[in-house]
């Protein structure tokens, strides 16, 4: 396992992010590439990078590194803005299927993705400064 690494620090950090489009309308089989190279050029600001990215017609998952510095919920909400408006800018008979003109839904999901069970890192805790 390879850490990431930065002046003061030694991390790896892997997230799971699911955006799903307002009311689940089938809108995403046009756009995949165009929302995928957005993340990217997105994500170089906020020291985030795209590991896997999939998705279907109305949702997308989202594999990405982080950096412990990053803002993630301040990424998300600007990627989920800016998608929305190059989507309604370059697809315009879309914005005629939204509501209020929101192209994805209010929240999102967002997990980590830690390599060990929660009960080995509760284990390893307690066991500190034991002999």
């Amino acid at each position: 396992m390879k850490l990431d690494s930065n002046n003061h620090s030694v991390f790896l950090m892997y997230y799971h992010l699911v955006l799903v489009v307002k009311y689940r309308v089938k809108f995403l089989t046009l756009n995949y590439l165009t929302l995928q190279k957005m993340f990217v050029e997105i994500g170089i600001k906020y020291n985030i990078t795209l590991v896997e990215w999939n998705h279907d017609n109305d949702h997308v998952h989202i594999l990405f590194k982080a950096h412990p510095n990053s803002e993630l919920s301040k990424f998300v909400n600007v990627y989920k803005s800016a998608s929305s408006r190059l989507i309604k800018r370059d697809f315009p008979y879309i914005r005629k299927k939204l509501w209020k003109e929101m192209f994805w839904s209010r929240g999102f999901c967002l997990l980590t993705t830690g390599g060990a069970p929660i009960n080995n890192i509760k284990k390893h805790i307690e066991s500190q400064g034991r002999k």
